[in-house]
């Protein structure tokens, strides 16, 4: 998914401890531990690869062909030239800067045909992860327990500097040191990072994305989410910026593509990195989230999506423009539709507050306890109510989803260091060398970006605000708007985009050609998205002790909750590092006498297609192939062809694109969604619910070979010996 200005939510999950007693298909698993944790459970379920083959620091081993992808999603090597398998939404904002009227990959496809035609990416990146330890002793050495929470994060901070110097060797290594279970454990992370990443290969939409918003979370599901990438390094095989000189990745391990297929109850693991989970979230939390914080994001992201798919239906140059902001909110609001509905139906809050309770009870059976644990429930439901006083979570997301879908909200905080570039007292050609960067943030802002839509967008915006957030707590624009131009919203962004600077590409080059302070400090812009930010900044300014109060007593809370379970193996929360989850493919059952199979199959597609409908317009060539059962040597052993299948595993957000493996450490499909029925899975996991949708990798193979003809991709890819 495309990154989001503001932090929407991240985090993720291994432990320490006896025999784990949770499901073998819970927990997100941190690699280093596997041998110590989880082998055996994985053994039992069809693991034939050794410790050592799936994690080691010193040999070629399964994750070092598992990639970061960009901060947001996973890939996976599948060639010894560098060859990346991700999801095509994962690639989506990359086909959508490479389209146009002209060439609308989007609509059509892409394929490169050679390494010459293969299309770079800028600013895309790809993470190897080169180790990882343990440091939890190091970052809390000066950590006292009298300490305030800011005391704290200055000591942990200090720690975690020292740290990431110590393995970055002089920059050749990214180190990220991140904290696990709210802050009780720590972890050191050394990544190699290669900053050239082109495009290669990705279906049509209308197979990439077929279902839309639709099928969105749902199942049965028919899409063939994939797209190809290729990372580069310099001729020395280390990284490099792009450069024609680059030569593909030879990298130390890929995978192998296997062509048996699956059945149910098959062992099957996913590698990635996910993004965000939060399963220790208390029952004031579950109540904030039902109360406050989905029902915001639903209402300001519903009325961004209505108003730019009204824009987008209208005009194809718009819809390229806006595709990969459109699906990046469409994706999140629609998941916190189901979230809200998913903690309602499975009694989440209930099945919350029943842990609490016997935590409460283990807390009150000792003095020693109550000492160190006695108020960390109650500040913690304290701290909610205060925030439920000033509509402290509304007003954060609403603020949150303003700023990722309206372009004109974001760009003004973009632009400022104009002023203090202006300040300097540069004239002539010296200013204008200065001002450079900001022509081209320009370029890079108007590419994607319709003046009429960011009026519509911006004007619903103030709208909402005005209607949900109390009069004393608005940003202080509003007096403007209500001084100049009598409340009307409209009014004002009629007149924001008749002549703000910052508004237009017309209007920004003239004014950077002719700058000047007062132009930019007095411009509708501006002020409106400074005001915005000055009225956040407030806020938290005012909450910000609350915010101390809510962080040590999540930490306490989470530190009893362990030791209330000694023989209990907890995993922590996702937080974008590298993780393993094992399971089976497996079938549900999501309703009363209702059963879902665990794949889908070509038949699917063509029953779901409805030309008049631009979710499932299916092509031409798809058909014809399917009229022939052309399939080749990817259909099954009964000559049909599987699109997708379900697994128990555990996964969300940044998952995307993960790999799905079975035993032998083959790829068997690729990740792509959750279902609709366990959509509060961030939050509780539901084990007989909860699944995860891949599609299968002989699907992704038949695209390549029977409906892209390019041989040249299937050429390079190693299919594995069959075992069945």
């Amino acid at each position: 998914m495309k990154k989001i200005l503001f932090t929407l939510i991240l985090m993720a999950g291994f432990v320490t401890g006896l025999k784990a007693e949770n499901p073998p298909d819970e927990g997100m698993w941190l690699p280093m531990f596997v041998e110590r944790l989880n082998y055996v459970d994985m053994q039992k379920m069809g693991l034939k690869l050794t410790p050592q083959e799936i994690y080691d620091i010193n040999h070629s081993s399964l994750k070092d062909a598992i990639v970061n992808l960009g901060g947001f999603c996973t890939a996976e090597v599948v060639s010894n030239q560098g060859l990346l398998f991700t999801n095509h939404h994962c690639g989506y904002d990359a086909i959508q800067k490479h389209s146009s009227i002209d060439h609308d990959y989007l609509t059509d496809g892409f394929w490169a045909r050679s390494l010459e035609e293969e299309l770079p990416n800028e600013g895309l990146t790809v993470s190897f992860l080169v180790k990882m330890d343990d440091v939890t002793g190091r970052v809390l050495e000066k950590v006292k327990p009298e300490m305030s929470e800011s005391e704290r994060s200055a000591a942990v901070g200090k720690a975690i500097e020292t740290l990431k110097e110590e393995e970055s060797a002089e920059g050749k290594y990214e180190v990220s040191v991140k904290g696990f279970y709210n802050g009780n454990e720590y972890y050191r992370f050394v990544y190699e990072v290669y900053e050239d990443v082109r495009l290669v290969g990705a279906p049509p939409s209308a197979i990439g994305k077929f279902g839309g918003d639709t099928d969105n979370w749902m199942w049965p599901r028919h899409t063939g989410d994939f797209c190809v990438m290729r990372v580069y390094s310099g001729p020395d095989g280390k990284p490099a910026p792009y450069s024609k000189e680059n030569i593909p990745l030879r990298p130390k391990h890929y995978l192998k593509i296997s062509v048996d297929g699956v059945e149910r109850g098959d062992y099957a693991m996913i590698w990635g990195y996910p993004g965000s989970t939060d399963r220790y979230r208390t029952s004031h939390g579950i109540q904030a989230t039902l109360s406050e914080i989905d029902p915001a994001i639903v209402k300001v992201g519903g009325k961004i999506l209505e108003i730019m798919k009204s824009d987008m239906d209208k005009s194809d140059e718009v819809r390229i423009k806006y595709a990969s902001n459109y699906a990046g909110l469409a994706n999140f609001w629609k998941n916190k539709i189901g979230e809200s509905r998913g903690l309602k139906r499975l009694d989440v809050y209930d099945k919350k507050k029943a842990i609490e309770d016997k935590f409460s009870a283990w807390v009150n059976a000792e003095e020693s306890r109550k000492a160190t644990y006695g108020t960390a429930l109650q500040d913690i439901s304290d701290v909610y109510a205060a925030y439920a006083d000033v509509k402290y979570n509304t007003k954060l997301w609403y603020l949150q989803i303003s700023f990722f879908g309206s372009q004109m909200m974001q760009f003004p905080m973009q632009t400022q260091g104009i002023i203090n570039i202006l300040k300097s007292g540069q004239k002539g050609d010296e200013l204008q060398a200065s001002l450079a960067p900001f022509y081209e943030m320009g370029d890079g802002q108007f590419k994607n970006y319709n003046p009429a839509t960011e009026e519509k967008i911006v004007a619903a915006i103030l709208e909402l605000y005005r209607q949900d957030v109390p009069k004393d707590a608005l940003p202080d624009i509003f007096n403007l708007i209500d001084k100049k131009f009598k409340g009307d919203v409209h009014l004002f962004a009629k007149k924001l985009f008749e002549t703000s600077v910052l508004a237009t590409e017309e209007n920004y080059k003239a004014f950077l050609a002719k700058p000047s302070i007062k132009a930019f400090e007095n411009d509708l812009g501006y002020k409106m998205t400074n005001s915005f930010y000055n009225s956040f900044m407030t806020q938290n300014m005012a909450v910000a002790p609350l915010g101390e109060k809510l962080k040590k007593a999540q930490r306490l809370f989470v530190d009893g909750l362990r030791k209330s379970n000694p023989d209990k193996v907890y995993y922590p929360d996702a937080n974008s590092t590298m993780r393993v989850t094992f399971g089976q493919v497996l079938d549900y059952f999501p309703a009363d006498a209702i059963h879902y199979d665990f794949r889908t199959y070509m038949e699917g597609i063509i029953e779901k297609e409805d030309p008049t409908n631009d979710e499932f317009i299916v092509p031409a060539k798809l058909k014809e192939l399917y009229a022939k059962k052309d399939y080749g040597r990817w259909a099954d052993k009964d000559g049909r062809l599987v699109v997708c299948f379900l697994s128990n595993n555990d996964i969300t957000g940044g998952n995307s694109g993960s790999p799905i493996l079975n035993g032998n450490g083959d790829l068997i499909g690729l990740a792509f969604d959750g279902n609709w029925e366990a959509m509060s899975g961030d939050i509780a996991f539901e084990p007989e619910l909860q699944r995860t949708i891949n599609v299968d990798i002989r699907y992704v193979m038949f695209i390549i070979d029977k409906f892209a003809n390019a041989q040249n991709l299937i050429d390079e890819i190693k299919i594995a010996q069959k075992t069945r």
